[in-house]
């Protein structure tokens, strides 16, 4: 009989980690268990305990220097990757991805915070946000942080802080460049319907506001189109349109010398995915932006891309130890794990697919079993995975499940007031914690009795 989990067998792809569906060091060793980095995943839930994330170091920097490479073989001009925090954003994060020379982009004092505790140089990180608070918005400036103007609102906000500094500021604008890509309708952000970024109808209007006023600096454009992409053709189409728009700011006296083409590279989750390589990407982008530029006899501006989901999510995966059984002859099989949406939520929100193996089988050599995998909430869409096809387990096993860097540990919450897991990283034999397990006693910290209750008792 077939494998079922033939993506284990896989040739793995160390120029593009995206094309994977495992980090770079997965292996079975000797006894026929999985181990990744190094280590043996069995040893690390004995001892750090599971529901467990694990990122994989050295997926991670090929990743980061497969961006790297593609950037300066295709783009002749000046570029500069910007890791997009929100895929998953830690102060361990946020020193990894400096160390590469890659920049930062944030959406919250959160995140603007943990890039500077991570050692992320202010000049390398941009601020984006469609709802940016005042207290964000000063928090940035005085850091020197240059933030992506997304509306007028924002407009307004910075013009009267500069005005008040009596200072510069630089800064950039997101537009909606109108490309549809063939993705989930909740993560497409590049449409004329979109909560993000001025309509692209809008520009010239918004050209002038920027030229009258006085210490604002109209020196970037931003756009993104996307998440989770597998199409070229749509990137190839924006390098053009953004040409177009810095053509169109001239006129108005703005020099724009850098563009953000934004993120949105697929990664491969199951044996169905085929994104494009990283290296594709980069090719299409930069070729788009290098032939609308010569064609305008305009200078190559500095590039910007912001990966995030394909630096981070095949570098990840998530343990879980399986607990009850629940047969409903004819019709499934339920198995029971210790996490589930809170720890990873982009099943119930995005109906997303992952793929999974036992610890202690991963092969699942001759099987005939299918399971759903249900997590543990009081939540009837609490599903993982349904029909899965693993080796025969029991109360105990530990299943690993893979491509979870990314918008798990930063979309999870404490729902029925469970605790969030811990965060490894492991690299050449060895682990180390990067994020604490919460304890049940750490969801009380913020929780206040009010005095009326407390003179009651």
């Amino acid at each position: 009989m077939e494998e079922k989990q033939s993506f284990l067998k896989q040739k793995i792809d160390l120029e593009s980690p995206n094309k994977n569906i495992v980090p770079i060091t997965t292996s079975i060793k000797g006894d026929g268990k999985l181990s990744v980095g190094g280590c043996s995943i069995e040893e690390l839930v004995k001892k750090y305990d599971s529901p467990l994330y694990i990122l994989d170091e050295f997926t991670l920097r090929k990743s980061c220097e497969a961006y790297k490479k593609a950037l300066e073989k295709y783009y002749p001009g000046e570029s500069l990757p910007i890791y997009a925090s929100k895929a998953n954003s830690s102060i361990f994060m946020s020193s990894l991805i400096s160390s590469e020379g890659f920049g930062l982009d944030a959406v919250s004092e959160g995140e603007l915070l943990t890039a500077l505790k991570g050692g992320v140089p202010n000049e390398k990180i941009v601020f984006h946000g469609n709802n940016k608070s005042d207290k964000e918005i000063e928090f940035a400036v005085r850091n020197n942080i240059k933030v992506i103007v997304d509306n007028d609102h924002d407009l307004e906000r910075l013009e009267e802080l500069s005005n008040s500094l009596n200072r510069d500021l630089e800064i950039m604008i997101r537009f909606t460049p109108g490309i549809e890509c063939h993705t989930h309708e909740y993560i497409r952000t590049g449409s004329f319907d979109s909560k993000f970024g001025f309509g692209i109808e809008y520009l010239n209007i918004l050209f002038a506001n920027i030229r009258d006023t006085k210490h604002l600096k109209l020196t970037g454009i931003h756009a993104h189109i996307g998440s989770q992409i597998f199409e070229l053709d749509p990137h190839n189409d924006l390098g053009e349109i953004m040409v177009n728009v810095i053509l169109e700011a001239k006129k108005f006296g703005h020099n724009i010398n850098e563009l953000n083409v934004g993120g949105g590279l697929g990664i491969k989750y199951t044996e169905s995915d085929d994104p494009p390589s990283i290296d594709e990407w980069v090719k299409t982008i930069s070729n788009s932006v290098v032939k609308a530029c010569e064609k305008n006899n305009l200078d190559f501006p500095t590039l910007m891309c912001e990966p995030g989901r394909s630096i981070v999510s095949t570098a990840g995966i998530t343990i879980y130890k399986i607990g009850a059984f629940k047969e409903i002859p004819g019709i499934r099989t339920y198995l029971s794990v210790d996490g589930g949406m809170s720890d990873n939520p982009r099943p119930i929100t995005y109906q997303s697919n992952y793929s999974a193996c036992l610890v202690n089988n991963p092969l699942n050599n001759n099987s005939h079993n299918k399971y759903t995998i249900a997590g543990k909430h009081c939540e009837s869409g609490d599903v993982l995975f349904k029909e899965i096809d693993l080796a025969e387990c029991k109360t105990g096993d530990l299943i690993c499940v893979f491509g979870t860097g990314a918008y798990n540990n930063s979309m999870s919450s404490n729902y029925n007031r469970i605790p969030r897991p811990a965060a490894l990283l492991v690299c050449d034999g060895e682990a180390e914690i990067i994020q604490k397990r919460e304890s049940p006693s750490d969801l009380l910290k913020y929780d206040v009795l009010p005095n009326r209750f407390i003179r009651q008792n």
